[in-house]
């Protein structure tokens, strides 16, 4: 399995705040849904920060994101460690397939890939 990019997510109430404050370091919007946005640095596209409010589909917002080539793989390998699934693994309307986990510190990793 490749790990394809790592992005924190922030949980904001002002998703315009942050978008400025973060566009003085040189953050660029890349994608917003309403509900999440992500800001990348343009001379580095991968160095990603999201911020969001809530998530759309599942019950708690993600600390994390970790894209990876093969979501049902991470899914399987997760599973039998017996790690604790926070969100079953299913496709969104927006293009992915994910899941989210509880990591060892409690923190909720929303793992997914593009379809």
């Amino acid at each position: 399995m490749v790990v394809r990019r790592v992005v924190p997510n922030v949980q904001t109430s002002d998703v315009q705040e942050s978008r400025e404050f973060y566009g003085l370091l040189g953050f660029e919007e890349v994608m917003n849904h309403g509900w999440i946005m992500t800001l990348a640095s343009p001379s580095a596209p991968h160095a990603q920060v999201s911020f969001m409010a809530q998530d759309k589909t599942a019950p708690v917002a993600p600390d994390l994101s970790v894209e990876v080539d093969d979501v049902d793989a991470a899914y399987a390998a997760v599973q039998e460690s017996g790690a604790e699934i926070v969100h079953p693994l299913q496709d969104e309307e927006w293009g992915v397939r994910r899941f989210f986990v509880r990591d060892p510190n409690g923190r909720v990793v929303n793992v997914l890939g593009h379809r």
